[in-house]
């Protein structure tokens, strides 16, 4: 009996694995090759439609700003 369930769980496991990476694959072609490209906010586009470039802002923080001032004290 315990050969029979290791035979059987052996045999599922290497199915699942299988039906994963073929769906995998699949999955990846359709999102590589059928899906449209992703589009931008309305707000990075000019009257006409073009793309703006310069005047998106980006902010970014100094990692040690956001310290509490009593574990430097510690």
């Amino acid at each position: 009996m315990l050969a029979t369930s290791l035979v059987f769980g052996s045999f599922l496991i290497v199915m699942f694995f299988l039906i994963g990476v073929i769906g995998g694959w699949v999955a990846r072609e359709y999102m590589m090759n059928y899906r449209e490209i992703p589009k931008l906010h309305p707000e990075f586009y000019d009257h006409n439609g073009n793309i703006i470039p310069d005047e998106v802002v980006a902010i970014s923080f100094n990692p040690d700003y956001f310290e509490d001032e009593e574990e430097d004290e510690e």
